[in-house]
């Protein structure tokens, strides 16, 4: 919300200071300019609306800089959950225990790939495939695919994410 209110601000005096300077060029170039004001006075005008345009500048690089900042943590964040679900998956197909094969049939099931694409990913039939996925979901305790997902979600929103990513 604060990086907004300053996105704002800098484009608030940025677009100010910049219909200063266009409006002050057309009414030169019109010759709209009615009563004309001491020089003093226009340099100090012009000085600030320079200072105006630089100010925005500034802001708009502090704001540009707060949201890169946030955007590498926010990945960070990504890259440590995903790593931890890593973990999870792991710690699941040893607890169920799982052969290297099946690892690999269930992970591809939890990416939501079909049991063609599996079959062809595996350079294997799909009979085989829908084997061990009936094998995965008996060691699992689940009746299909969705139970199986849901299974990884429950551990995901549970605690152990959390505490996983806090111990990290």
């Amino acid at each position: 919300m604060r990086d907004r209110l300053v996105i704002m601000a800098a484009l608030a005096i940025q677009a100010l200071c910049a219909v200063f300077f266009i409006s002050d060029i057309a009414f030169s170039v019109l010759g709209l300019r009615a009563t004309p004001i001491a020089w003093q006075t226009r340099e100090i005008i012009e000085l600030g609306a320079s200072l105006g345009l630089v100010l925005g500048f500034v802001l708009g690089a502090v704001a540009l800089h707060r949201t890169h900042n946030r955007r590498e943590q926010a990945e960070e964040k990504l890259r440590m959950a995903s790593g931890v679900f890593m973990d999870i998956l792991d710690e699941r197909f040893v607890e169920w225990d799982l052969t290297p094969a099946e690892r690999d049939v269930a992970l591809f099931a939890i990416k939501g790939m079909s049991t063609a694409e599996i079959a062809v990913l595996r350079s294997t039939s799909e009979g085989t495939v829908k084997a061990q996925t009936n094998a995965i979901y008996r060691k699992a305790g689940v009746s299909g695919r969705p139970q199986l997902l849901s299974h990884f979600i429950d551990d995901l929103m549970g605690d152990g994410l959390v505490d996983r990513m806090d111990g990290a």
